[in-house]
């Protein structure tokens, strides 16, 4: 097995420690994707990480063509090291306006996106809606599978919250977090020149912003999407689907 290899298996079982049904949520996202576009789709997957999303796309469509976009240097090396045939990853942050400018032009037929956008602030996220929105054939999809709270439901909202944490404690939670993933990663020389660059980037996460289910139907609606609901949902994990 290879290092990279091993790397993904980490960060997918991380991952699984906050979000036990990952699993389930991308496999809603390709049966979405495949219902809308059908077997040969081009799709954006933005804020990409290492890929994981991606991954399972072409596993499943393997004459798909995806863009994957991140600005994270080690998850991109991590995700180029093991990327399928048909996947193209470019480094670009979706904070920054010019973001689209740096992927290859549209139409797409679909945007896909997991457990990322909860990190924009609502401004960056409204400016990306809006540039899905252009860059998306008429009829196409906007799913992104994150944390999406309901506090003009407060009960309803603490509910969730609980199920959230029934769910990850039936989980194994002896294992890896995320805080643990990337110190060891730090630790890894054959990752020590992506490290170097993410410190020079200065790049890490902001502070978590856990946009509301509310202000992402907002935005999708304003960058011009017909339609906008949450087609599956387990505790605050949703997939909110847009059609353009």
């Amino acid at each position: 097995m290879s290092a990279t290899t091993t790397w993904l298996e980490r960060w997918d079982a991380q991952q699984e420690t906050y979000m036990p049904d990952r699993e389930e949520r991308f496999e809603v996202l390709v049966d979405l994707l495949e219902l809308t576009a059908g077997p040969r789709p081009r799709v954006l997957d933005l804020a990409c990480g290492p890929a994981s999303l991606s991954d399972r796309v072409l596993a499943r469509l393997p004459e798909a063509t995806v863009v994957g976009v991140d600005t994270d240097p080690v998850l991109l090396t991590l995700a180029r090291e093991a990327a399928r045939p048909g996947l193209e990853l470019v480094d670009a942050d979706l904070r920054a306006p010019n973001w689209p400018e740096r992927i290859p032009s549209g139409p797409y037929d679909a945007v896909l996106s997991t457990t990322a956008l909860h990190w924009l602030t609502p401004p960056a996220l409204r400016a990306v809606y809006a540039a899905c929105a252009r860059l998306l054939r008429p009829g196409g999809l906007l799913a992104n599978g994150d944390h999406l709270r309901v506090p003009a439901s407060p009960g309803l909202d603490a509910l969730a919250r609980e199920l959230d944490n029934r769910r990850s404690a039936r989980h194994d939670r002896e294992g890896e977090d995320w805080r643990g993933w990337w110190d060891a990663v730090r630790a890894d020389p054959g990752l020590s020149d992506a490290v170097s660059e993410r410190d020079r980037r200065q790049y890490d996460h902001p502070e978590e912003t856990e946009t509301s289910l509310a202000v992402h139907e907002q935005a999708l609606r304003q960058a011009g999407f017909s339609e906008v609901g949450v087609l599956w949902r387990k505790g605050t994990d949703a997939v909110l689907v847009a059609l353009r």
